[in-house]
């Protein structure tokens, strides 16, 4: 480990030294972050999975920053142009940029008009003018050759050294960056209309912002604006004052020179500086933003995938349809498949079909006692809603429907997976049975999906497709193990993501249930096919035996820490059975964490999580949060009216507001300054996807079908 490196992390992070240490220690030996973070924590100092991944990821930029030094130092030093002063301003350059800026003047460079023009011995003119000496016509006369047949060639070519020299004045270059971040604007205006026929972007059609109030999302509207050839994009700066500062440094008095140095520094700004500082802030300002974007994709992801789940309930999926008509699944309480038909439930059916389709609804959820209807959200969403409300008014006995993002069913319906478990069912119809899984876990039915294919993002196709990607992955990663997974059900997808497991792994575990039947231990995991020590010892706390006769082995305690656990039980006279009992939890709750752990030779915070889990075995985190909303009749957008109390579910959270649905077609927008009635500087510190919230209705727009919404209530109220 370098401690230069270290060093460098320590200074970025407020971590204490021994925390980054430790976390990078445990990393190197190969054990993962959510075990790092789960059972690890008297290392850490109780660091959580994001401030872990914050430290490696911290320390492996700023591994690539030292490596570049080295790289620019070498090259430099093998030119013989090393100067101690320059090593000083490389080794402690703090950003990329600022290492490649002062290895400018030293990069080998293809040939230049500057190169050209110093072969041909002009550089002692371009020396010259930079004097300020008034008899520059006669002085360049002395570079007249072959090559340079002219005053006026030798000067262009003096110029060109010099614009190639004034590009590389690191300090000038820094403060040309500064300046333009601070009072420049970015501008866009239309180029072509025909690319925007629903004039999405129009409100970039005539615009100008400041960079520095530049707000994440529209940095990149404008570079997707830009990309599909709707806007033109440019920056806009105080060209004179610049200027300005540029003569400034290098005309210090009236001389012959002063016109030639003025056309230098001009072509230095227009041609090479300007551009070069544009491109430069251009892709810093669309990494913050894409910066940004992936974090608000990454915490809707989280908490899409932490909802609570129905559990115990018998659903039926409803994918909804015009012309191809309603797929229907029913799906037992443990999610296996009951039933599949197809029901034409809206026009353009005939009414004779509709007729037919209420009737054989009513039929199917007697039949097998259906609990929940689960209705997608895609196309004939809201007639099928309508349809699914009206039949429901004929059942004696209390059937609720939620409406269900069913973003990215059809992809999982059209995977290898989903065609392996129902070969003989159409890809509609597998939908239909992941929209009715997707109540009853969400977790367990997400994962099988691409997290891009979900749809709780702002502009991820526009941001780096890798970065989200592990950003995603990891957070799917991180909520997995946060919630645990019972081992005797899981799919491959979702054993892939527990910590130490893989594909390969996932699946041998799969083939192992199936050959020798339920797994009833922990240990029994040893068994599965390359699934080694390490592996077991990543994995184990985070799978969930339920069917073993040791409760400890439902628990999110480790297998390493039932020794300790079974101490404690000892220690206040408690029997394993007894665990979730009233007198156990009474018992557990006394217990002084301190002392006990000192007694049992444990860590404080290790020995809280063993309390913890002793008191509710099996418990779920997912059970305390808020339950999907569940209705029994519908809402149109005709029946809504401005200052109308309403509640709904939070779909997606963006820079600008969150999108609610309230039960009409389409979600109806929150804007940032509406969600609370304090300054609120990012819409995720009030709402998360899955929140269900009261919102007022404030403004309808039929023709649209958009309806804006409030968290405050009305101006007046």
């Amino acid at each position: 480990m370098n401690l230069e490196i270290l060093a460098a992390v320590n200074q970025q992070l407020e971590f204490k030294n021994t925390q980054i240490q430790k976390v990078l220690e445990l990393t190197d030996e190969g054990n993962t972050i959510p075990f790092i973070a789960r059972y690890r924590k008297e290392a850490t100092g109780n660091l959580d999975e994001l401030e872990i991944k914050s430290i490696i990821d911290t320390y492996d930029k700023q591994k690539s920053l030292f490596e570049r030094k080295a790289t620019v130092l070498k090259s430099i030093e093998e030119q013989g142009k090393l100067t101690s002063e320059l090593a000083a301003q490389i080794e402690s350059a703090q950003k990329l940029q600022e290492v490649e800026d002062l290895y400018l003047p030293y990069k080998r460079k293809k040939k230049t008009k500057a190169s050209v023009a110093k072969a041909l011995g002009l550089l002692p003119l371009a020396t010259m003018l930079l004097k300020q000496e008034d008899d520059v016509l006669e002085q360049a006369e002395q570079f007249i050759t072959q090559e340079v047949p002219t005053t006026a060639a030798a000067l262009a070519g003096a110029i060109d050294i010099l614009v190639e020299s004034f590009a590389e004045e690191v300090k000038l270059k820094q403060w040309l960056r500064r300046e333009v971040l601070t009072f420049s604007q970015i501008t866009s205006e239309l180029k072509a209309a025909a690319c925007d026929e629903k004039k999405v972007f129009e409100m970039y059609y005539q615009f100008a912002e400041k960079l520095d109030k530049l707000p994440s999302h529209r940095i990149l509207a404008l570079n997707r604006g830009e990309k599909l050839g709707i806007l033109k994009v440019k920056f806009e700066h105080d060209v004179e004052k610049i200027q300005r500062f540029y003569l400034a440094r290098f005309v210090t008095k009236a001389s012959g020179a002063e016109e030639y140095l003025t056309r230098a520094v001009d072509i230095a700004l227009k041609k090479s500086l300007l551009p070069a500082v544009e491109r430069e802030i251009r892709g810093e300002l669309t990494e913050r933003a894409e910066t940004g974007a992936i974090s608000v994709f990454s915490d809707n992801l989280k908490n899409l995938l932490l909802q609570s789940p129905l559990k115990g309930q018998v659903v039926l999926g409803f994918d909804p349809a015009y012309r191809t008509g309603a797929k229907l699944a029913v799906v037992d309480a443990t999610g296996q498949l009951l039933h599949v038909e197809v029901i034409y439930p809206v026009k353009p059916a005939s009414q004779k079909e509709i007729v037919a389709a209420a009737q054989r609804l009513v039929e199917i959820i007697e039949k097998y006692q259906v609990t929940m209807i689960s209705i997608g959200n895609g196309t004939a969403s809201r007639e099928s809603e309508q349809f699914v409300a009206e039949q429901l008014k004929k059942i004696a006995r209390p059937v609720y429907y939620v409406i269900t993002n069913e973003a990215g069913a059809s992809v999982y319906s059209a995977s290898e997976n989903a065609r392996r478990e129902f070969p003989d069912l159409t890809v509609e119809k597998r939908s239909a049975i992941s929209i009715a899984r997707r109540i009853q876990d969400p977790l367990a039915e997400l994962v099988k999906i691409d997290p891009k294919s979900i749809g709780v993002g702002q502009y991820q196709h526009d941001v780096a497709q890798k970065q989200l990607t592990d950003s995603l992955d990891f957070t799917v990663e991180m909520v997995v193990n946060q919630v645990g997974v019972n081992l005797n059900t899981a799919s491959v997808e979702l054993l892939s993501h527990v910590a130490g497991l893989n594909c390969t792994i996932a699946n041998n575990i799969v083939a192992f249930r199936k050959e020798n039947g339920l797994i009833k231990t922990r240990s029994a995991l040893k068994k599965v096919p390359r699934l080694g020590p390490k592996a077991f010892e990543q994995s184990a706390g985070f799978l969930r035996v339920l069917e073993s006769r040791n409760p400890f082995d439902n628990t999110a305690i480790h297998p390493e820490s039932y020794p300790v656990a079974e101490g404690l039980l000892a220690e206040l006279g408690l029997d394993k059975k007894a665990l979730g009992s009233v007198e156990a939890i009474e018992k557990l709750s006394r217990v002084n964490v301190s002392t006990m752990a000192e007694k049992l030779a444990v860590g404080a915070s290790t020995l809280a999580d063993i309390i913890e889990n002793l008191q509710k075995p099996g418990r779920d985190i997912r059970d305390n949060l808020k339950r999907p909303v569940l209705k029994s009749d519908v809402l149109s957008i005709k029946d809504l009216t401005i200052g109308q109390k309403l509640e709904g579910v939070v779909r997606n959270v963006t820079d600008f507001g969150a999108f609610v649905d309230i039960g009409v077609k389409h979600d109806g927008l929150v804007h940032i300054s509406k969600l609370a009635k304090k300054f609120v500087k990012h819409p995720r510190d009030v709402v998360a996807v899955g929140d269900v919230v009261k919102v007022w209705v404030v403004k309808i727009d039929l023709e649209k079908e958009k309806v804006g919404l409030s968290m405050v209530g009305l101006p007046d109220a």
